[in-house]
């Protein structure tokens, strides 16, 4: 299943769209070797053995190198490397690798998420990311904050994912109403005048796309612009935001 999927990307506009956006990082690099010189090595080498990989699978977010460098390229494709300072908050901030990187270069972050992963709550202290802890819910507001935001961003999303009562494992995923109920909030609540909304989807394990129809459609209908497993969206739902950024365009 797996080299079938490889090779059904090599012939469609997904291998475009790949070597694009590895394009445009190579065409403005941003070395991410100085962020790591920057972390408290002995501090980090004692919590990787607290965390040993073959433990768990979610231990492999104690691999700073690894997940610094990932984060590097995802401010890389919002051209955050490029662009005057921000006020970002990310959704779903796990251990804080990505609010670490928007620091670095000059941003300031603050980060939302559930606070029961004991790893998490480790590696966002050893970065220094504030964060709030809250549980995003369908329907649900989210939590009134003390400023507004340029960008917004939720990467390698689950929260929309719903559970059976008592059970591990998802049985569906929210509502196009859901959907509409979370956007909306955060245009009306959380993003500054011109701000982004930035929803960065998980691939799914048997190679479907990241969007249904159903949300693929209501992303459309409010002015998205999809990329691979990207939608962004801007705080107006009739103007299409650009990945490219600068403070002056806000």
């Amino acid at each position: 299943m797996k080299l079938a999927r490889k090779l059904q990307k090599l012939l469609t506009a997904e291998a475009f769209a790949s070597f694009w956006e590895h394009a445009q990082r190579l065409t403005h690099s941003v070395d991410s070797s100085p962020l790591l010189v920057r972390l408290d090595r002995p501090a980090w080498k004692r919590l990787q053995e607290k965390y040993p990989r073959a433990q768990a699978d979610i231990n492999r977010f104690a691999e700073v190198d690894y997940w610094i460098g990932i984060n590097t390229e995802r401010a890389q494709d919002l051209w955050l490397d490029r662009a005057g300072p921000l006020q970002i908050l990310d959704l779903g901030c796990g251990p804080g690798y990505f609010l670490y990187v928007c620091r670095q270069l000059g941003h300031h972050g603050l980060g939302l998420d559930v606070g029961n992963v004991a790893l998490f709550r480790e590696t966002t202290a050893l970065l220094e990311v504030p964060r709030v802890i809250w549980r995003i819910e369908p329907q649900q507001k989210l939590p009134a904050l003390e400023r507004k935001f340029d960008l917004v961003t939720a990467h390698r999303i689950c929260f929309h994912e719903t559970y059976p009562a008592g059970g591990n494992f998802p049985d569906g995923e929210w509502s196009a109403a859901d959907w509409q109920f979370f956007i909306d909030d955060i245009r009306e609540h959380l993003l500054a005048p011109n701000g982004r909304l930035l929803l960065d989807f998980n691939p799914r394990p048997d190679g479907r796309t990241f969007f249904t129809p159903e949300l693929r459609r209501l992303l459309h209908e409010n002015g998205a612009r999809i990329f691979r497993s990207k939608a962004l969206l801007s705080i107006d739902r009739r103007v299409r935001p650009r990945f490219k950024s600068s403070r002056a365009d806000l």
